[in-house]
């Protein structure tokens, strides 16, 4: 059986440790029990904070204990950022954050067994601590200079924004958090993401001065693109794990749309399929890159890990369906709204010539070519070839009273939206 630390250093999920050494013995000695923490800074996590859970559970998988930490606390201040310093949010707006993000958090974890996991906040330990203790009891045990050379303090100290003592403070925070659950939860490795390695080292000191206890840190490396461009972001905005803030269908379009040469290490990352399963997907890649074996595991393994089988399952329907492999009739309206949702879209009504949709939709330069694209077979509505070129949109061509779906060719679509024309200007 693969060791939990060669397996994650295969899968690309090892960037920094404190000790290599003393951590694979310490996860061969027994169980331990470690932690991951996530601040409420937004309504939701995104894809990025998912590598860090899907890392808690290789290593809960593997028989040790986690603890998902969402920080009511430290979230109320937020970790310093390179640009300039964050809008500190409302208690009540961070604290209902918390909730959101427990919610996304636990589906993901086992709560039961042998290496249940459990849920903390911060603001349990931190809320009841006075100024005076904090800065007695916590405060001095940190030195001034290792603080200010931490890399986002050095740049911030000499940027025009600066850094306020609140953010500046936030490594203290997150360094209590792992006294904390040392001591409560004999806690001894914290994960993290690579950007987080002067925060997690800050818990390992302070465990080490207060406690005498040699603890451990292990970072995962930020995902990048191949091509250089940032991971997590699309067009639209950055990649939420909240279905109201990023559809369970552009979830799977996002993944969907992975490069040749990013599907592999995301396979790795973000799927718990097997050393030969990718393997084999990635030859697949190799000798069949058009068929997409890849792409099209790994967006429905993804979907289906953080909006379960069942969503998933109807994007892919939904996807099929939009490029004639399907029934577009048989989707439920969220479903066939979000599969369109990034459609370019025309106004139109029953009644309206097919010629005129086609041409406001822009998937056609003109009513010329439309009558062109009719005339040699290659334009549809809802995936059934319009014939005529004096064709009009009916009524049951309105799926669910409202859209309709335009093709031409085998790949180029848009929408009709008849709610688009009862606000277009007239």
């Amino acid at each position: 059986m693969t060791h939990i630390l060669d397996e994650l250093a295969w899968r690309g999920l090892v960037a920094q440790t404190t000790d290599p050494d003393a951590l694979r013995a310490a996860l061969d000695a027994g169980q331990v029990s470690l932690y991951c923490g996530f601040d409420p800074t937004a309504p939701s996590l995104h894809i990025g904070n998912l590598v860090q859970i899907l890392t808690v559970r290789r290593l809960q998988d593997a028989g040790h204990r986690p603890f998902a930490l969402v920080g009511g606390a430290t979230g109320l201040i937020g970790d310093p950022k390179m640009a300039g310093e964050r809008t500190l949010n409302a208690p009540d707006v961070v604290a209902g954050w918390v909730d959101r993000i427990r919610r996304q958090i636990e589906p993901l974890l086992r709560f039961d067994g042998p290496s249940a996991a459990t849920m903390v906040n911060n603001l349990d330990w931190t809320a009841p601590m006075s100024a005076i203790d904090f800065l007695r009891d916590v405060g001095k045990h940190f030195r001034l200079g290792t603080m200010l050379a931490k890399d986002t303090v050095a740049r911030r100290l000499h940027s025009d924004q600066g850094i306020s003592f609140t953010e500046f403070s936030y490594q203290i925070l997150q360094g209590m958090d792992y006294l904390e659950l040392h001591r409560r939860h004999g806690v001894t490795l914290q994960t993290g993401g690579s950007d987080q390695w002067g925060n997690l080292l800050s818990g390992v000191e302070l465990v080490r001065k207060v406690e005498g206890t040699a603890v451990h840190a292990l970072t995962t490396p930020l995902v990048t693109k191949a091509d250089g461009t940032k991971f997590g972001k699309t067009e639209s905005g950055t990649v939420w794990l909240d279905p109201e803030l990023t559809t369970p269908y552009a979830f799977y379009q996002f993944w969907l749309n992975a490069d040749d040469a990013d599907v592999v290490s995301y396979l790795k990352i973000f799927t718990f399929r097997t050393r030969e399963e990718i393997e084999a997907l990635a030859e697949a890649v190799e000798q069949r890159p058009a068929a997409r074996e890849a792409q099209r595991a790994l967006a429905h393994d993804v979907t289906s890990l953080v909006h379960g089988r069942t969503a998933a399952d109807k994007v892919v329907e939904a996807s099929q369906a939009l490029f004639g492999r399907g029934s577009l009739a048989d989707l439920d309206e969220a479903t066939f709204a979000a599969a369109v949702a990034e459609l370019p879209t025309a106004p139109g009504r029953a009644g309206d010539p097919v010629v005129d949709v086609l041409a406001a939709s822009g998937i056609v330069t003109s009513k010329a070519a439309a009558r062109r694209a009719i005339g040699e077979g290659g334009a549809s509505v809802n995936n059934v070839r319009v014939e005529q070129e004096d064709a009009v949109l009916r009524p049951e061509d309105l799926l669910h009273g409202r859209w309709a779906v335009l093709r031409r060719g085998k790949r180029t679509l848009a929408v009709v939206d008849t709610r688009a024309a009862a606000t277009a200007p007239a």
